[in-house]
Formats: structure tokens, C-alpha cells, sequence
């Protein structure tokens, strides 16, 4: 059986606000656990008019609040940013407040532009190659085993709770994947990002998986966009507002959703053409019966047994109907 998980970037369509947006996320949330959806994950983006989520962990305890009992996660923190401890206390506060609920999913991704990244750290350089180290870290600090010859031993992260959040890796390919699997925690894999290396990174993963004290066996997620609709025309239609928000977001320019009108009247070059073809790559855009088809491939492609949805189109009805076409299919 196939589990069905929301990964949200709050998108802001053109026209409204964050506020609106950030309101449009929390009914969405409501509606995917009266969907029976696994899990709803919030994204962290900085710097950006588009994308309203900018603390993950403030979204999951608002989220949590108005919901029972769909998981609530981040999809990722951008752990190169922050210290492993502090993210590790945070993550305590939320399972203390919301136990056997919170889903922690860090990734290695700088967070924006080289401007953004010095503002996260308070203009204080830090480097990428220090991710193993700060997700070993993070592991130690969320199951309370620092070892005893670790510069931090005999410091404990608080609120100490009987759980711990669950540790997920987001990332795209085998090196990320070999992390995971060393630490013995879950992997997503981001297909919605970047899909040529999906096949290559699960199988590093359960190859290479050791049981730990959060993990006993492996568990594999696929981040993935897709659009449900009602007919495979009728999705092609939602999409034209998706293909362009992303286009424009690659090429760094105005990240708000578009209308299907103002996309459809949109003059695109050539080389844009060609950048929206390889984009649907990432995307399962159809109708309900298509998009069942192409996620059972996608499923024995991978050996996953979990995709966690993106649907980033300009009406809100129509992505809330998107995800509940979605909820009905029979896999």
C-alpha cells in the first residue's frame, strides 16, 4: 500500500498575501488529516515574496494545534544555518507539546543567495562540508548519546522527553542517501528538485541502512509535484500556472503563482520552452487514473512506498480538489 504525504511551500499566489496564504496552509492541513494523509510537512525558503514559509517549526505547533493527529514536520531545516543543538531543543519543545507527532527533516541546502546565507548566520561564514558533521550532531543531541569524548558531552537538550522527533535527510542523490543509512534515520528523496539520480540514491540507501535508536529499519519518501485533476486536460490546464511560478523562480524572478490567464499569455523563448519541458521531469501532472499509473512506477522505480505531494497551482479550491482526487486513488 502506497502512504500519501503533503510537503507545503506555502506558495503566495499573485494577488493575496502571506497572511492569506499561511491561513489557506492550515485549512489545507485540515482537510489532508480528514483525507487520511500521513504527514504534513512544512518547506523553509528565505528571501522570497513567493513562498511564505520562512519557520517551519512555527507553521508544524500552529498546524498541530488546530489538527489531532496527522505527523507535522519540516521539509527541510537548512541545518547548515543553524546550530545542531538549537535545532535539537526546538524539535524537543514541539514533541514535548505534540508527542509521537513531529517529523524532523533537515537537508544541506545553503538557503538562497550568498547574502541570505550571511544573514542566517549573522554575516558569520560557514561551510557545506561541515553538514555530516552538524546531522551527527543532531542525532546525538535528539537521542541524548553524546559520546563521552564529544566537546559538548554532559549538555542536554531541553525539554527532555520521553520521544524523540523522528530524523529525516532530505536530498538528491547517493551521498546524502549514504548518510542516512550510516545514521539509521529516514531519507527523502527530491524528486520535485532535481529526479536523475532517484533510483541510484534509494538503492545506496537500503543497501547501506544500520538500525539506530530512531530507526530500526529503513524508510524512504518521495517528494514529487503532482497535479490531480479531474480529466488529463483538465490538469494540463492547472499546470500552466505550476510550470510558469517555476520557470520564473529558476531564472530568479517574480516566485508568486500566476493565473492561468497571465501564464497562458506569457511570451516564452525558446530556451524556456525547452527549461518547462525538462521541468516536467519532476511533476506527475494528470488525471486520477494517470497520475495512479505513473506513481506506481515511480514506486517500483524507487522501492518506495511514500510520496509526499507538491501541488503549487494559483486557486486554492483547485489544489485542495487536486489533493482529494489524490486521497481517493486506489493503489
Amino acid at each position: 500500500m502506497i502512504s500519501l504525504s503533503i510537503l507545503d511551500q506555502v506558495p503566495v499566489p499573485k494577488g493575496r498575501d502571506a497572511a492569506e496564504a499561511i491561513y489557506q496552509s492550515v485549512q489545507l492541513a485540515k482537510l489532508a488529516e480528514e483525507l487520511g494523509y500521513k504527514r504534513y510537512w512544512f518547506a523553509e525558503h528565505h528571501s522570497t515574496k513567493g513562498l511564505a514559509s520562512s519557520a517551519p517549526e512555527i507553521l508544524m505547533a500552529h498546524a498541530a494545534a488546530r489538527t489531532h493527529s496527522i505527523r507535522l514536520g519540516s521539509g527541510a531545516v537548512l541545518l547548515p544555518q543553524y546550530s545542531p543543538f538549537k535545532v535539537a531543543e526546538t524539535f524537543h519543545q514541539l514533541e514535548a507539546l505534540y508527542p509521537g507527532r513531529i517529523d524532523l527533516g533537515v537537508g544541506r541546502s545553503p538557503g538562497g543567495t550568498k547574502k541570505t546565507r550571511l544573514a542566517l548566520t549573522d554575516s558569520i561564514p560557514k561551510s557545506l562540508t561541515e553538514f555530516p558533521r552538524q546531522l551527527q550532531d543532531l542525532f546525538f543531541y535528539l537521542t541524548g548519546t553524546l559520546p563521552s569524548d564529544h566537546p559538548s558531552y554532559g549538555i542536554t537538550a531541553s525539554p527532555v522527553v520521553p520521544s524523540s522527533p523522528a530524523l529525516w535527510e532530505l536530498g538528491l542523490g547517493e551521498n546524502s542517501a549514504r548518510q542516512a543509512a550510516d545514521l539509521g534515520i529516514g531519507y527523502v528523496f527530491g524528486h520535485f528538485i532535481h529526479p536523475g539520480r532517484g533510483q541510484e540514491a534509494f538503492q545506496a540507501y537500503y543497501e547501506g541502512f544500520k538500525p539506530s535508536t530512531l530507526l530500526e529499519e529503513p524508510s524512504g519518501i518521495t517528494a514529487i509535484f503532482v497535479i490531480c485533476g479531474e480529466t488529463d486536460e483538465h490538469a494540463e490546464e492547472l499546470a500552466f500556472s505550476q510550470d510558469l511560478w517555476l520557470l520564473r523562480v529558476e531564472k530568479g524572478l517574480d516566485s508568486r503563482i500566476p493565473t492561468i490567464e497571465e501564464a497562458k499569455s506569457y511570451t516564452l523563448l525558446p530556451d524556456d520552452i525547452e527549461k518547462m519541458k525538462a521541468n516536467r521531469n519532476r511533476m506527475v501532472i494528470g488525471s486520477p487514473e494517470t497520475v495512479r499509473k505513473k506513481l506506481m512506477l515511480l514506486s517500483e522505480q524507487y522501492q518506495t512506498r511514500e510520496f509526499m505531494v507538491l501541488t503549487n497551482v494559483y486557486s486554492f479550491e483547485e489544489r485542495k480538489k487536486s489533493y482529494e482526487r489524490l486521497a481517493r486513488l486506489q493503489f
